[in-house]
């Protein structure tokens, strides 16, 4: 009956006593008996199902009895309306006196009208909106699908079609890297897949313009390290930190690949040596302040010369004293210095040592409480302290892990634009001369400095330690002085 009700009788029962629903179904059918007619009996209606069962709910509590009474309705509104009338004329249930009030008839089809409603709103909202594209869309799915379909190999490593023919290639780890960056229209990216650089990649980046395109992970400092000792780079770029290359979106790879920067000014530690990129005959390339390159020997920290990576290729070329008399260059002679016994170890040592004794001369004339008793070898170790580093690495050193309390700007050779204490750090970007690249901050970096930095176009940011921030701009790249050094 209830799948053919038009209505829905509503009437709330109260007994002074404690009945049940038997009681009360029994005084619905005995009291309206007769009181309508033969056309509106309960038991009749019933019978032709134009009524439904007398659904009933009760309840006792405190010698009292509550409950509710449901009867579905196949009747027009008339005979509805009056056969809900008749419940209220009940006025005894079983021995106890009661009371019946209609409290609501509820229409069925407005209720099933409102179910209607909503759902087709739920469809209309849910069924219609992916399955129609504009004609962007479907232009920027098919060229996607085309770009990848178009993946290539490079002797046996995954690559995209313009890797053979480009004056230039990105050096990426996986196979899915190379995918990503030509779903985003980068067509001459290969793949080293894993650490274990191929001798193929290593080869080609010699002859090309090269960007390694990392992870910003552990893996990814692994892979610069091993390419910086058996290939040449020229350029490098990361992920974000803690991202992969295959899990960019297009604006935040192009930004990272915007935002590469050349290969001499990273620092790899003690695996590859500061600022220089080994080559395949055990000699590095450094870059110098003009861009050129010189050529020094592969040394180990411990003063032990480390081995080139053909043996067969004799010992390493010494340093040419055109290329360690370069003008700004006068401190590469102390790179070399821990490089050991060598040729090359031999001529730095004595130009640091000629450039020592002057400067020592020069102070003992200015300062005299210096005294004889100073030894010759500590100022000359002094003096070269004292001149101005060479690499980012070597800033960072003299700033944060000397706990100097200070701050450096560096311009794009290096040097320093200005130094103040740590606490001036705003200002001193804020107002320097010239567009600085470089920012050294022996403190804590705060959203403030980290904004005008932006601001002023500066590059790289090496601190002590982060603050918190709410926005970081993506043109400067931060780094803590910790993992610089670490690294």
């Amino acid at each position: 009956m209830t799948d053919s009700a038009k209505y829905l009788i509503h009437a709330r029962i109260t007994a002074d006593g404690v009945v049940e629903r038997s009681d009360v179904v029994g005084a619905v059918f005995g009291q309206t008996e007769g009181l309508l007619g033969d056309e509106l009996d309960l038991r009749d209606l019933q019978q032709s199902s134009k009524i439904g069962r007398i659904d009933v709910r009760i309840d006792s509590e405190n010698g009292q009895s509550f409950g509710e009474i449901t009867i579905a309705s196949g009747l027009d509104k008339v005979e509805t309306s009056i056969l809900a009338a008749s419940l209220e004329a009940i006025t005894r249930v079983g021995p106890c006196e009661s009371r019946v009030e209609v409290t609501d008839i509820e229409d069925m089809r407005s209720a099933q009208r409102r179910e209607v409603v909503e759902r087709a709103k739920e469809l209309l909202a849910d069924s219609f909106d992916d399955s129609v594209m504009d004609s962007t869309e479907i232009l920027t799915e098919v060229r996607e699908a085309n770009r990848v379909e178009r993946i290539d190999e490079y002797d046996g490593y995954p690559a995209g079609p313009r890797v053979d023919d480009s004056d230039a290639v990105v050096v990426v780890e996986g196979r899915a890297d190379v995918l990503t960056l030509l779903k985003y229209g980068i067509k001459n990216g290969v793949a080293v897949e894993g650490t274990n650089v191929p001798d193929a990649v290593a080869d080609l980046t010699r002859e090309r313009t090269v960007t390694a395109f990392l992870d910003g992970d552990r893996g990814g400092e692994l892979i610069l390290k091993e390419l910086a000792q058996v290939g040449d780079i020229d350029y490098v770029a990361f992920a974000p930190e803690g991202h992969s290359v295959e899990d960019l979106s297009r604006h935040e790879l192009m930004a990272a690949l915007r935002e590469k920067v050349p290969f001499e000014s990273v620092d790899l530690g003690t695996d590859a040596g500061d600022d220089a990129t080994p080559s395949a005959d055990g000699s590095a390339a450094a870059r110098n302040g003009d861009g050129s390159e010189r050529t020094s020997a592969v040394a180990a920290t411990d003063g032990s010369t480390q081995p080139a990576p053909d043996a067969d290729d004799g010992p390493a070329e010494p340093v040419s004293p055109e290329t360690t008399n370069e003008p700004g260059r006068g401190a590469d002679a102390a790179d070399a210095a821990d490089a050991g016994p060598t040729a090359a170890t031999e001529q730095a040592t004595a130009a640091v040592a000629d450039a020592a004794s002057a400067d020592a001369t020069s102070a003992e004339a200015v300062d005299d409480s210096r005294g004889s008793d100073v030894e010759e070898t500590d100022t000359a170790d002094d003096d070269a302290t004292d001149d101005e580093p060479l690499t980012l690495r070597d800033h960072v050193e003299a700033v944060v892990a000397a706990g100097s309390n200070h701050a450096r700007l560096l311009d794009a050779d290096n040097r320093v634009v200005a130094e103040v204490p740590a606490a001036d750090a705003f200002e001193a970007v804020s107002g320097s001369d010239g567009t600085p690249v470089a920012l050294v901050l022996d403190g804590e970096l705060s959203q403030r400095v980290l904004d005008v930095a932006a601001q002023r176009g500066v590059d790289h940011i090496v601190a002590e330690s982060e603050g918190e921030y709410v926005k970081r701009p993506a043109s400067v790249r931060v780094v803590t002085a910790d993992r610089m050094l670490s690294a």
